[in-house]
């Protein structure tokens, strides 16, 4: 009898990192019914983080609070209260990618790259503030915008003003435009301050930065790319940040501002593995599978799936891999299927994702039958 740990993130649009979990353990057990699962869905401050949270933390609570969306029209989301007095906020549920509307015809979000912005996830961490959260972590990922975090200060209180002293617009096409910084106004931040959960270590500007890698998912033209990297160049320099650290990237360079009141910066999935107790759990675990939509060359940045298998490294605990599409080289996993490979097409393996995720978990457990030093 094996002990399977399930710990895969969110496939984007398709499955929550909850269902994806349960759909693996569904195939796994059609093989392998004697066995038993833990399940610790996972995430890496992007979508899904608070339910993460939520899930497996006894007491935690969401707390609802009216923000500004992305794009200017109001919305009610949450975030979440845990019992040690902390909060944790999601970006992604406050100013992402979801909160666009879509194209009627082509189902595409519609991006309005350079005037989207993070104010409301400035909200979210105000109102965690003001009901007396004594530190207060931020996930980061699942953005629609690029303007550095510049939303996120302005919501704090950071005054950031043009040449005649009026409040810069919203979104990155206000970042070019500041001229004066001031900090009067900002509120009283947590006592124990402020933790960055992010999903990437990209730098602010340059060619591996916030514009340039993330703007192209964004809708942002090559004429757009530059003229956003150039207003977060600017933003840096008003605010004495350097551009080049790593991490400061994140959520189209929300992370740079959060660095700037303080925040500290850490592996999204290795904070969220940590707070759901995915350390522990391997200590127990026979073998692991993990996941996520889509394994590409941004992966190995932090995501869900690089993070899990270092860790069960420390255990030597096997890993195993699903993802929707698998882009790059997946030899350091013990085994790994791509839905779109069980489907034949990417359309279908989107459609009826829970269904392959099933067929993939149960094609897992065979290989493992087979060989379980290896899954080879």
């Amino acid at each position: 009898m094996a002990r399977v740990l399930l710990a895969p993130d969110s496939f984007k649009g398709s499955a929550s990192a909850a269902d994806a979990a349960l759909a693996l353990a569904r195939g796994w057990r059609s093989v392998r019914p004697e066995d038993t699962f833990d399940l610790r869905p996972m995430a890496d401050g992007g979508e899904g983080t608070l339910d993460a949270v939520h899930a497996a933390v006894p007491g935690s609570e969401h707390v609802p609070v009216e923000v500004l969306g992305p794009l200017g029209r109001r919305h009610t989301t949450s975030w979440l209260s845990l019992p040690n007095g902390e909060a944790v906020v999601e970006l992604a549920a406050a100013s992402g990618l979801l909160l666009l509307d879509r194209d009627e015809s082509t189902g595409l979000p519609e991006f309005h790259p350079l005037d989207a912005h993070s104010f409301g996830t400035g909200e979210a961490i105000r109102s965690a503030v003001e009901s007396g959260a004594r530190r207060v972590h931020v996930g980061l990922g699942g953005s629609c915008s690029t303007d550095g975090g510049a939303g996120i200060l302005l919501a704090l209180g950071v005054e950031l003003l043009d040449r005649g002293g009026e409040r810069i617009a919203l979104g990155n096409r206000g970042l070019a435009e500041i001229a004066s910084v001031d900090e009067a106004g900002l509120i009283t931040l947590p006592p124990d301050g402020m933790c960055v959960w992010s999903d990437v270590d990209a730098p602010l500007v340059g060619d591996c930065g916030a514009a340039a890698v993330f703007g192209p998912q964004k809708g942002m033209s090559a004429a757009q790319i530059a003229a956003a990297d150039a207003g977060l160049a600017h933003f840096a320099s008003r605010l004495g940040l350097s551009a080049a650290t790593a991490g400061y990237g994140a959520a189209g360079g929300a992370g740079s501002a959060l660095a700037w009141l303080g925040a500290s910066l850490m592996s999204g999935a290795e904070a969220v593995a940590n707070t759901i107790g995915v350390p522990r759990a391997l200590e127990a675990a026979d073998v692991v599978i993990t996941g996520e939509g889509k394994f590409d060359r941004q992966s190995a940045g932090g995501k869900v799936p690089w993070r899990v298998r270092e860790l069960a490294r420390r255990h030597d605990v096997p890993v195993m891999l699903v993802a929707g599409l698998i882009e790059e080289d997946a030899a350091d996993f013990a085994d790994s299927r791509a839905l779109v490979d069980l489907a034949g097409d990417a359309r279908t393996s989107r459609a009826h994702a829970l269904h392959y995720l099933e067929a993939a978990g149960a094609s897992l457990a065979e290989r493992w039958t087979r060989s379980p030093a290896t899954g080879a």
